[in-house]
């Protein structure tokens, strides 16, 4: 458990304090505990916090877009993979040894190449009444070598059975004349005419048993000859048993459609695949297509959720996907208590300020410890962002304290921080798209569904004049997700209030916020949360 990953996450299209509580905390979290907490983020990277970032030099955290279980998180049998010339008295071996059913055959790259099972191996006794079988496997003279534990007396053991049958010399040598034919492999004791006759006869090799002594006069023919000669401590019929236990594996293994799974798969989505087929086993390969391990079906019964400190939100809508098969060990945040629920009971930490860095930045002090200033300069961007430079509703006599206290320890002026950053949060160059869910989030209010876009500015007139754009994304977005209003919030630091675009029922928008309301925008003076003053208003208005 102590080298397992705790994913620390904000909520989906992060915002600045989003991404940067989750840096603070997992740092934090470190320390403490000496465990592996790592910042993640749920959605992409606004302007706005990637430039807050780059000026403090500190990395993007990864993106982790669905928190299921995965392959990653199931213990994989490291089953070695092996080479497709061994033989299947040595696959036999290593499978016994390791009680495996099934062993993955690996190209010296990593590749799969292929599967032998048990059934195979078993298969390659039952099913094989075909004594040219030793060459149509091409089946290499080093296998024969070694499953026989014999000793070649002469040929080249790299040399590999092409042709030919495999036949006992049985009978005296009159009658071997007549089926002896080119190439074959002739088992045979030390009978020294047989031996002749095998060789005379263009046998390929003969194999010698019982340990029996090979005269000069055989082996200097046999080398003449182009003959092989194998020499084994078993008996005839002990030898013939073992020859095609020589085999290479390759011969017998599931080479095609083979059901593989990778490292980042879903449980969800393999359980039902390995439920359809009959295998016991199922290779895994690693993220570069390479061969990793193997699982089974009770291997999925062993699998561990994935830890997550939720940082920012504690609402379903706007957590990673998959949230209800993760293990929530943690919430810190400051907005409304929501709908996230918990199988165990957990560390919840929730205040009334203008930012969930406020929070954080206030553990670092109660718990001794002094950020990095690289870590206190998001600390503040954070505090600053969330708080609109300290003029949003929801901005306390904490925030400002503890903005001021990691401005120090960063060396960083608040108010060129400030500036910056709201300069940073707006491009000419992006789409209508892009801006208007740079920092968006869904709400659900007494059986009404809208959505609320918000861009923090220094000039709202400037971003006004691509109104028309914001409304037909809006537009298309309402139908797609079948909302009853849809907010865009231009709110502009310097005028300290909001340019509200909207989109549904003009007259709700009238009777919430402004009578001034007409084509489909109205200045609100003074409003600069979407949290403290927009879905309030709303929620009291429509019960």
């Amino acid at each position: 458990m102590a080298g397992e990953e705790i994913h620390v996450i904000g909520h989906i299209n992060p915002d600045t304090d989003s991404v940067c509580s989750a840096i603070a905390y997992a740092d934090l979290k470190r320390q403490v505990t000496g465990r592996s907490y790592i910042a993640k983020r749920a959605g992409q990277i606004n302007a706005e916090t990637r430039f807050v970032l780059q000026k403090f030099h500190v990395p993007e955290p990864d993106y982790l877009s669905d928190v299921r279980t995965q392959v990653f998180d199931i213990d994989v049998v490291q089953v070695p993979g092996v080479g497709s010339d061994i033989s299947l008295k040595k696959a036999w071996e290593i499978m016994k040894e390791g009680t495996l059913a099934t062993l993955p055959v690996v190209q010296q790259d990593g590749m799969l190449e292929g599967l032998i099972t048990i059934e195979d191996i078993a298969k390659s006794y039952m099913d094989v009444y075909d004594s040219r079988v030793i060459a149509k496997a091409q089946t290499p003279f080093r296998n024969l070598i070694e499953t026989l534990e014999g000793e070649m007396i002469a040929g080249d053991p790299d040399e590999i059975i092409s042709s030919g049958k495999c036949l006992i010399a049985a009978a005296n040598p009159d009658l071997m004349e007549n089926y002896i034919e080119k190439d074959d492999i002739v088992i045979l004791g030390n009978r020294y005419e047989s031996q002749l006759c095998a060789i005379e006869m263009d046998a390929k090799c003969i194999i010698v048993c019982d340990g029996a002594l090979v005269s000069f006069t055989i082996k200097k023919l046999a080398e003449s000859k182009g003959c092989f000669i194998i020499k084994t401590p078993y008996d005839t019929y002990t030898a013939t048993r073992l020859v095609n236990q020589s085999m290479p594996i390759r011969y017998f293994m599931k080479a095609k459609d083979l059901i593989t799974f990778r490292r980042n798969d879903y449980i969800d989505d393999i359980r039902e695949t390995m439920a359809q087929k009959r295998y016991r086993d199922f290779p895994i390969m690693d993220l570069n297509g390479r061969y990793y391990g193997m699982i089974s079906r009770r291997s999925l019964l062993g699998a561990r959720k994935k830890q997550l400190v939720l940082v920012d939100h504690n609402e379903i809508a706007q957590a990673v996907d998959g949230l209800d098969e993760a293990e929530v060990l943690e919430i810190i945040d400051h907005h409304r208590l929501a709908d996230i629920q918990t199988g165990n009971p957990i560390y919840f930490r929730n205040e009334p300020v203008g930012s969930t860095t406020t929070i954080i930045a206030g553990m670092y002090q109660e718990k001794g410890l002094m950020p990095s200033e690289k870590l206190a300069g998001l600390m503040a961007s954070a505090i600053v962002s969330d708080t609109v430079m300290f003029k949003s509703p929801t901005c306390t006599d904490r925030d400002r304290s503890m903005a001021e206290r990691m401005a120090r320890i960063a060396n960083v002026s608040l108010k060129e921080l400030g500036q910056q950053i709201f300069s940073a949060s707006w491009s000419d160059d992006k789409t209508a798209e892009e801006l208007l869910f740079t920092d968006f989030k869904d709400f659900h209010i007494a059986g009404h569904n809208l959505g609320v876009g918000q861009i923090t500015c220094v000039n709202s007139e400037h971003i006004l004049e691509r109104k028309d754009e914001f409304l037909a994304v809006m537009r298309k977005t309402m139908e797609e997700k079948n909302y009853s209003l849809m907010l865009l919030m231009l709110t502009d630091v310097l005028r300290e209030g909001t340019q509200l675009i909207y989109l549904g029922d003009e007259e709700t928008i009238r009777q919430a916020f402004s009578p001034e309301a007409r084509h489909n925008v109205v200045f609100l003076p003074h409003v600069m949360s979407r949290k403290k003053q927009i879905i309030p208003t709303l929620s009291a208005m429509w019960g």
